[in-house]
């Protein structure tokens, strides 16, 4: 995986796309986490509901992350809005020892089908690439879950292979450029 130079503090604090704002995690941000970890509906392909301890080490590991590499996890919301809608995410990603960044998702229920999955994976897509340097980026989602396989595919990646992930078989997905 190609490495470009370090990026500048801040550089990718915040985005926007069409019809998305993209804020970095921050720890004022735990609630909203939470919320979305208790929502059922969100967490179905994610591992299932977590606890609020396992929220805490959640926020603590990717607020972590943002400090040793400059990008992570960001909150989502409308453009316009100020409602928490879902995140989106590259992160590094141990896979069968392997060092990769993987990109992800998630939205509340009353926003699915709307094409904002395929919208934060383009943009996350974009940022890794022409931001990161980058020249591969993996996805991973659960064996059943078709449609973020669906999305994954609208964005160029393509199914790789199954593997072990965090004690469950996973789909891994793949975009080399």
């Amino acid at each position: 995986m190609t490495r470009a130079s370090p990026l500048r503090p801040g550089a990718l604090d915040d985005f926007d796309t069409a019809r998305l704002r993209a804020e970095r995690l921050q720890p004022h941000h735990f609630d909203e986490l939470r919320r979305m970890h208790c929502d059922a509906a969100v967490m179905t392909h994610l591992g299932g509901v977590r606890s609020e301890e396992q929220t805490t080490s959640y926020l603590e590991k990717n607020l972590k992350h943002w400090a040793e590499h400059g990008f992570g996890l960001w909150i989502l919301r409308e453009r316009g809005g100020g409602e928490l809608i879902g995140r989106g995410l590259l992160r590094r990603l141990t896979v069968d020892g392997v060092d990769e960044v993987e990109t992800g998702y998630a939205f509340y229920e009353p926003f699915w089908g709307r094409g904002l999955a395929t919208e934060i994976t383009a943009a996350c897509l974009t940022i890794a690439r022409e931001r990161l340097g980058l020249d591969t980026i993996v996805a991973v989602t659960s064996l059943d879950n078709y449609k973020s396989q669906h999305v994954l595919e609208k964005n160029g990646l393509a199914f790789e292979r199954t593997f072990l992930h965090e004690g469950s078989e996973a789909a891994l997905f793949r975009i080399r450029w």
